[in-house]
């Protein structure tokens, strides 16, 4: 039975030392593994290196790379084309034509006029040329018409990149917010961790009872939660900041923090005079204004068909046809003839010259230069009747015009409202951080006091836990409510067309 026991002690002892070598290699190979795979992350990281992004930097990526500003930007181009396009309307137009063909049967041949029945080649050569001079000043008002549908398309593209900054703005003020949110959460799990540490050592002592270290562990681990609720939204509000700077995700993205104290005194001004600066000055109104007069021309463009248009035109035109011989004289011939003369009552034949010909055709090019014919003269088209759609075309310019003027009505409206609102969001926000900073400097008092006579064990830990979470609370709503109120006054600069970066 010893025996026995023993050769099984010595085998299971065998077996373990063989486990633990094979456990060893292996945990041999991870660390190096694992070496390898940090050391090409360092180097990656050595590689690629982290700079700090500033807000002005992610504002001009975000103008950059945004699909909806490059769209804006297509079409401020093509507005751009219609006002070239409708300011060359007032050239001349000239246009060129050629053609070379073969006829067979009976046609009329273009060097004669006069019927033939043959195959025949003939070809044209034209220029003809027109210049409106008068057309109810249609084509002035439309460049004027263009000008302003141009001079909108640039206020929509820059309302595009106004709105794009204000929401840059936005998320980059919410990460440095959670990114405070993370510092101050990991601030409170350390507090906790040290009381954690302390009563460890208390109880084993004897000093304090258990339960008073399981409600400071219950503490710490919400304290650790928050830590991982505030890194995942630190996490995605930087994937919101490059979504909207439309490049790929980075984790390790550090912003630029400029430290902005919150002035003692409220935001100046009041929602009427930013309104008014702002109905000025706001890109979206001047688009609303631009489209307002653009529909006005549009009217004028409309009335100018009832009335007479008059152009200058004018051709210049050449032809060849393959029937166009030239008979050149090649000699002299006796022809005897059937007239005669009685000379002693004999008649005698009388002899004529004839004069030979050799038919040449006339060559192309000769052709084309001998045929050489232009006209030119003043021609008026004058509307007598047309089904009345001039009419009905005018009175839907018209209409567009009313429709122009109520957008433009609703945007001064909206823009209003938004101001009125913007400015009792700006001051509410201001009335909450002087509370919450009240608020936060008598917690913090609070907790100071408490903490000293809970190390002193002259407080229970709910007292404690409730001084504690009181603070934590105050700290984390006014870091909330002072980046809220950077927000509200920017958004009111914006307004003002003062918002700085």
């Amino acid at each position: 039975m010893d025996q026995g026991l023993s050769t099984f002690l010595m085998e299971a002892f065998n077996k373990k030392n063989k486990e633990e070598k094979m456990n060893r290699k292996k945990n041999w190979i991870l660390v190096c593994l694992l070496a390898v795979i940090m050391g090409i992350n360092v180097s990656a990281i050595a590689q690629t290196g982290t700079t700090q992004l500033t807000l002005k930097e992610a504002v001009d990526i975000a103008i950059k790379n945004n699909l909806q500003v490059q769209q804006s930007g297509l079409r401020s181009e093509t507005a751009d084309i219609n006002r070239k396009a409708a300011k060359a309307l007032m050239l001349p137009s000239l246009n060129g034509s050629f053609n070379y063909g073969w006829n067979n049967g009976r046609n009329i041949d273009p060097f004669t006029n006069t019927y033939v029945n043959q195959q025949l080649a003939g070809s044209n050569i034209g220029l003809n040329g027109i210049w409106n001079i008068s057309n109810g000043l249609q084509v002035q008002n439309s460049i004027k018409q263009n000008t302003l549908n141009f001079e909108a398309s640039k206020a929509d593209l820059e309302q595009a990149k106004e709105n794009l900054t204000l929401n840059v703005l936005l998320n980059y003020l919410q990460v440095l917010n959670n990114e405070d949110l993370l510092v101050n959460t990991k601030n409170q799990a350390a507090v906790s961790r040290n009381q954690v540490q302390r009563l460890e050592v208390m109880v084993k002592e004897g000093a304090v009872g258990q339960y008073l270290l399981s409600d400071l562990r219950g503490q710490l681990a919400n304290d650790e939660i928050s830590i991982i609720n505030a890194q995942n939204a630190v996490d995605l509000t930087k994937l919101a900041l490059c979504q909207l700077m439309n490049i790929p995700y980075n984790k390790d993205m550090v912003l630029e923090r400029n430290d902005t104290m919150i002035p003692s005194e409220i935001y100046a001004g009041n929602p009427q005079d930013i309104y008014a600066i702002a109905s000025k000055n706001l890109s979206i109104v001047k688009a609303s204004d631009f489209r307002v007069k653009s529909a006005e021309k549009a009217v004028k463009v409309e009335k100018g068909a009832w009335f007479p248009q008059v152009s200058l035109y004018g051709n210049l035109f050449s032809n060849y046809s393959s029937s166009s011989v030239l008979n050149n004289p090649v000699g002299i011939t006796d022809i005897t003839t059937e007239n005669y003369v009685l000379v002693n009552s004999i008649k005698n034949q009388v002899i004529s010259p004839q004069t030979n010909y050799q038919s040449e055709n006339i060559k192309y090019f000769t052709q084309m230069s001998n045929n050489v014919g232009s006209s030119f003269g003043i021609q008026a088209g004058i509307p007598l009747f047309n089904n009345l759609r001039t009419k009905y075309r005018v009175d839907q310019a018209k209409v567009n015009v009313k429709l122009a003027e109520t957008d433009k009505q609703n945007i001064e409206l909206q823009l209003r409202q938004n101001v009125e609102t913007a400015f009792a969001n700006m001051t509410a926000s201001f009335n909450r951080y002087k509370a919450y900073l009240d608020q936060y400097n008598n917690y913090q008092e609070s907790f100071r006091a408490n903490e000293i006579r809970f190390n002193a064990g002259a407080i229970t830990s709910v007292e404690y836990l409730t001084a504690k979470n009181n603070f934590d609370r105050a700290t984390i709503n006014l870091g909330q409510v002072r980046y809220e109120y950077l927000f509200r006054t920017k958004i009111l600069d914006y307004y003002q067309g003062r918002l700085t970066l």
